[in-house]
């Protein structure tokens, strides 16, 4: 019996803009993205905003709702999961290293969470890692997350859980024992960040190995190691995440023309495996959601 797999596109993400002549970051553009890759068989689509004019990294909720709005007006099925994670960067200030330094951005948690009590998707995700990220500190101790975790399920929203190392998977178990996570949260591995788990085989059986028996996990490798880790998420058992917030090549020298590509090419990895690519509505089954 062949297995169902669904398969999340991260369409534009919160990294410096790469050189790449289709990259999102207008409203109207994220939204064409985000609806022509749940065509190509994305079943979830993870979104960020930014700046339009600038195309820098933004969290302003006009721009979550009229992204939101324009998928939704097109497209009621495919499940939406609005990222959460900006505000919790701490860069060291070089005179004075007790504070903090330019282009620290750390908000409260009703900062972070303001776009997905207004809009209510069916999955936020939830990084729970504290490590050096970004060229600063990505900081999420247990009390923000705590809060964060117990404000989400108030929303009736599924966090998926963000492990970056490997001591994410006992702080997400504590988080979990407490009832500060739902025990059905699917899990997420980021593979291949500097100081995080690297994007090797082993490592991901390491983290598959960590999280409950019978949980929804997803994992994906950074740059370079997309495809390869997509390939390997499909040989152990998880599901898979494609998309320009990860890379924009689809090998060595090939730049994919635009995110539905990159899933295309994400969906004959999975169909070449002897899988099956999960619709969005079996997605919602698999993961507990409503229809």
């Amino acid at each position: 019996m062949t297995k169902k797999i669904f398969m999340t596109c991260a369409v534009t993400g919160s990294s410096p803009l790469p050189k790449h002549p289709n990259f999102p970051f207008k409203p109207e553009h994220v939204a064409a993205e985000g609806l022509a890759a749940a065509e190509a068989g994305a079943a979830i689509l993870h979104i960020h905003v930014r700046d339009p004019e600038t195309g820098a990294a933004s969290t302003e909720l006009e721009l979550y709702r009229e992204v939101i709005g324009l998928i939704r007006e097109k497209n009621k099925e495919v499940i939406l999961n609005v990222t959460t994670g900006p505000g919790c960067t701490w860069m060291q200030s070089d005179t004075e290293p007790e504070k903090c330094g330019p282009g620290t951005l750390m908000y409260t948690a009703e900062r972070r969470l303001e776009h997905i009590l207004d809009l209510k998707p069916e999955m936020c995700t939830l990084d729970i890692c504290t490590m050096q990220l970004w060229g600063g500190a990505a900081i999420n101790l247990d009390p923000m997350i705590t809060r964060m975790g117990e404000m989400i399920q108030d929303m009736g929203v599924l966090p998926e859980i963000e492990c970056f190392e490997a001591g994410d998977f006992v702080f997400a178990d504590d988080l979990m024992a407490k009832g500060a996570l739902p025990k059905n949260a699917p899990y997420s591995f980021v593979l291949g960040t500097k100081y995080g788990l690297p994007a090797t085989t082993e490592a991901m059986s390491y983290a598959r190995n960590q999280i409950p028996r019978g949980a929804n996990w997803t994992a994906f490798g950074v740059s370079r190691h997309s495809f390869p880790m997509a390939a390997q998420a499909v040989l152990l058992g998880g599901n898979v995440r494609v998309g320009f917030e990860d890379t924009v090549y689809l090998r060595r020298g090939k730049m994919a023309a635009n995110n539905a590509e990159l899933v295309s090419w994400g969906a004959s990895i999975i169909e070449h495996l002897g899988n099956d690519l999960a619709t969005a509505g079996e997605a919602r089954e698999m993961l507990g959601l409503a229809h």
